[in-house]
Parts: structure tokens; C-alpha cells; sequence
């Protein structure tokens, strides 16, 4: 859509919080009729921007227009009343409440004698899901809906209440590619209605498929607003990074030295069965394969946080007691989850405290765990990462997922393990800091360390990966080495099927 004046205008904000300048001079238009996507790494600006928009912060300097109005919000409730609408990445809904009550929250009908018109409120949530092309029950209590889900009631509250600019914060960040796709249906029947929609996403495949144009951030300046048509993906990681595409993947050649984990026909009923696989010092395997062949399952098995029916796993040539994460750990294991914020982070303890968890132990004296000690180990272990933070003692949960993630690395490299597995290494964080976690793990590897990446990512796996292990179902569809490796073969081995014959 050709668009002559902006729906909302962003004119030449900054925001700085103390001495760190979060957003230095930033502008961009938003159409209506478009998705405007906003990129930049972690600590870019993003979410200060979208914090602007929300009408949690108000800028230092500079100027938000609504149609040409210029807007001075004071609280989320003149964002709300301006027409502007923040979908984030984890939902905030009353989980005890129905969906049509989260939806019609603030502004429920009533009946002439001023009672909620259950009636009328749940025949407007139908409304508004037939608008969408969804089906959800608006009588149903929100408990237990998925994330996509959420997500759906969220964006028809926002419809309810008259929004003409959505902000969507990450929104696929937890989704299946099956949600995706319903999803990004939504956010196309919402464009088509005249919607402006800002897309905030750190998956260039999201941005390429659904967005018309794209603003990109650097250290919280404007680096350039541009159709995404003219832009290739290596174009905007350059300008987001400063570096290419290929720099993505810093994976050095080592050779594999001794075996340190073999896991034998491990099998659990109805989640995996008969899986084997060897891994080696200086080596990285990836298991690959779609969402629910079982890849985190094994691991977790192998890890001993998850029981296995039968089958073994020895590392350094003894066998491990299953089911003992503490014997994992002994031994010389650790495990980087895929869900940081729920099983890898205390949210609300300090950085120092979450690096320092599993060595607490040692670093006591006569019982007691000293302040400086705790320090000085957090202290090295953040720096080695290049952890961005402001002091060690803030709870963990201030930081960005980014750095979120390498705090969860450091907690666990500070045991100097044999063995590293990690879950989805780089989901929900920018290019710039996969980057820092990619070239981290590949100098692991280069160091000795055994490393095991179950990723989705499929550039991710052939990337960094010395040999990929296919699942498939929870077996085992196939074991291919890095030359043999290509999105085809891993495809289809993914999917059951056999490579075509050239």
C-alpha cells in the first residue's frame, strides 16, 4: 500500500535512564495498511521505543504523532485511548477469568439495570474471533490456553477496544510453526482492514514474509527505515552488526578426540525409543528434527531430569545412574535448558547469585557463602561472556534475553563440565549475540569440551554442527556428518522421507 501520511510518527525521540542513553534521536513513520518490522540486536532500543509507544515511558526529547496530532502520554491508559495497542511476547491475561471477560476487561456491556451483559459481551468476543478466522470458545476460562492463543485474545481485545496500531512485541518468539502461521493470517486480515502494525521479530524469515518495510536500530540510534523489498537478509544483519552473514556461524575445525558420551538404545514408552549416539571431545553434534520428535526429551533423559525405561548412557566410559542430575553434574555434565526464564533463571535472585547457584557449595566457608567470592566468580564468568548488566547484585530478570542466556552459560561453564548440552542456544535473542554464543561454543569445542545443540534453527545446525543426529518420531532417522549434511538431507530425513537421487 502507497500510504501519504503516517498513522503514527516517531520524530527524533531519545530516552536515556541515568547516564545510559537507551534511545539517542530515533525516527521512523508508521503506515496504515503495513507491517513495519523493528530490528536490532539486544540493547538496541527496541524496548524502550516500545515502552514510548505504551506510554510506560515518555520521551526525553523529541515527539509522538497520532494522525498528525502530536500525543503526550502520561500513562498506558492515553496510549490505550489514542489507539495504539502493545501485543507482547508472554501474555498478560486473568487466567481465572473467561476469554470474553479478558477481552471486554474495563469495558463490559450492561444490561439496563447496570449488570455485565454476559450475553452481549460473549456474543462480541464471537464477533471479533470470526473477524480474526479463529475459533475460540469466549466462555472458556483462559487458563490453560496456549501462548497462541493468548496471543489471539489479546489482539481481539485490542480490536474491541478500537486500536488502529498494534505494536507486537516478539509475538512468535514461543510459537509452533503451525501458530506462526495462523498467526501471521491474523496479522494479514488485520493490514488488509487498515491496521498499522509494528513487527518486532529477530527472525529475518518472519520479516522477509509478512513486513513492507523495515527500521533498523544500532546501539539505540536510527541506522536506516527501508522497504523490506530492497533489502536482502545479509543487507540488515550488516547494518544491524556491522558484520556478514557468514560471521554468524564462526565454527572452527577441530579434531575429535576421545569419546565422552554414549548413549545406547536409551527408549522411553511413548516418547522415544532405541536411541544412539556417540559423542566425542572437540565435537559438536546437533539433534535436529521437528517439533515433538523428542530431541529435548532425550536430552533431558540423558541429563537424568527425566526417567528412561531402558538403555544406557556412560560418559567417560562409566555408566551414569539414570534419573540423577546431581550424578550428571558430578560427573562432569551440565545442561543449558530451552525454557531459561522457567528452568534455567531464578528471575528474582541477583546475576551474581544465578551464576554462582551450582557452586555455591564450594565456594563457602565453614558454611557460609562469602559476598566477595560470590563476586569475583561472577564477576570473571559475566566478563568472559561479554554479559551487558548494569551491577552484579541486579535481579537477573532486569536483563534482556540475551544476556539472559549467557548468564545461564556462565552459571554452568563455571563447573568446567566434560560434556555442555544446550537447548535451543540462541532462541528469542538477536543476530549479534547468536553470534557471541556461536563463536563461544565453537571455542569449547576448539578447547576439548564435548558439546551437544538441539536446535530448530535449521541454519544454526548445519552451521555449527560436526555431525547432525535426525529425529524423527523419537528415533533415530538418521546420523549425518557435516559434509553429508544439507537442508534437504536433514529435511527429509526429518520428515521420513529418502533423499531424491540427483
Amino acid at each position: 500500500m502507497t500510504a501519504t501520511q503516517a498513522v503514527l510518527d516517531v520524530l527524533d525521540v531519545s530516552k536515556s535512564f541515568g547516564a545510559v542513553a537507551a534511545v539517542q534521536g530515533v525516527s521512523f513513520p508508521l503506515y496504515a495498511g503495513e507491517v513495519h518490522a523493528l530490528v536490532g540486536e539486544n540493547g538496541a532500543g527496541k524496548s524502550t521505543i516500545v515502552k514510548m509507544l505504551a506510554g510506560v515511558h515518555r520521551p526525553d526529547t523529541g515527539q509522538l504523532v497520532v494522525t498528525g496530532a502530536p500525543v503526550d502520554f502520561a500513562g498506558p491508559g492515553d496510549a490505550k485511548a489514542a489507539g495504539i495497542a502493545v501485543i507482547y511476547q508472554e501474555p498478560t491475561l486473568f487466567p481465572d477469568l473467561s476469554v470474553a471477560e479478558n477481552i471486554a476487561m474495563g469495558n463490559q456491556p450492561l444490561t439496563r439495570l447496570r449488570q455485565i451483559d454476559r450475553k452481549a459481551m460473549h456474543a462480541a468476543a464471537a464477533k471479533l474471533f470470526q473477524r480474526l478466522g479463529v475459533q475460540l470458545d469466549p466462555t472458556r476460562p483462559a487458563r490453560g490456553l496456549s501462548i497462541a492463543d493468548q496471543q489471539i485474545v489479546e489482539i481481539a481485545k485490542a480490536l474491541s477496544s478500537e486500536a488502529r496500531i498494534l505494536v507486537m512485541d516478539e509475538p512468535t518468539a514461543a510459537l509452533s510453526g503451525v501458530e506462526v502461521e495462523r498467526l501471521f493470517a491474523v496479522v494479514r486480515s488485520l493490514r488488509e482492514e487498515g491496521a498499522a502494525i509494528l513487527f518486532i521479530s529477530h527472525r529475518f524469515e518472519e520479516i522477509t514474509r509478512l513486513c513492507q518495510r523495515v527500521t533498523i536500530m544500532r546501539d539505540g540510534k536510527h541506522v536506516c527505515t527501508d522497504l523490506v523489498a530492497d533489502l536482502t537478509v545479509d543487507d540488515m544483519i550488516r547494518r544491524m552488526v556491522g558484520r556478514d552473514l557468514s560471521a554468524l556461524f564462526p565454527k572452527q575445525d577441530v579434531p575429535a578426540g576421545d569419546v565422552v558420551l554414549e548413549v545406547e538404545g536409551l527408549s522411553r514408552e511413548g516418547v522415544f525409543k532405541d536411541v544412539s549416539f556417540s559423542v566425542r571431545a572437540g565435537e559438536i553434534v546437533a539433534l535436529a528434527g521437528l517439533v515433538g520428535a523428542g530431541r529435548s526429551e532425550v536430552m533431558q533423559a540423558v541429563f537424568g531430569v527425566d526417567p528412561y525405561d531402558s538403555g544406557s548412557v556412560r560418559f567417560l566410559g562409566r555408566r551414569l545412574k539414570a534419573g540423577s542430575p546431581r550424578a550428571a553434574m558430578a560427573a562432569g555434565m551440565a545442561l543449558v535448558p530451552e525454557d531459561r526464564r522457567q528452568q534455567g533463571l531464578v528471575m528474582e535472585l541477583s546475576i551474581e547469585r544465578n551464576v554462582t547457584l551450582p557452586r555455591s557449595r564450594k565456594l563457602a566457608r565453614l558454611g557460609l557463602l562469602l559476598g566477595t567470592a560470590e563476586r569475583d566468580e561472577a564477576y570473571t564468568w559475566t566478563r568472559k561472556l561479554q554479559t551487558k548488566l548494569g551491577r552484579l547484585t541486579d535481579p537477573v530478570g532486569t536483563l534482556s534475553g540475551g544476556n539472559q542466556q549467557k548468564v545461564v552459560l556462565a552459571k554452568w561453564l563455571s563447573t568446567a563440565p566434560k560434556l555442555l548440552i544446550v537447548d535451543e542456544p540462541t532462541r528469542g535473542i538477536d543476530v549479534g549475540t547468536k553470534a557471541e554464543v556461536h563463536r563461544l561454543m565453537s571455542q569449547l569445542a576448539a578447547d576439548g569440551m564435548a558439546v551437544v545443540m538441539v536446535s530448530s534453527e535449521l541454519p544454526e545446525v548445519l552451521g555449527m554442527a560436526d555431525r547432525v543426529v535426525v529425529l524423527r518420531e523419537g528415533h533415530v532417522a538418521a546420523e549425518l556428518t557435516r559434509a553429508e549434511a544439507t537442508e534437504e538431507s536433514v529435511m527429509y530425513a526429518a520428515m521420513g522421507q529418502q533423499v531424491a537421487a540427483s
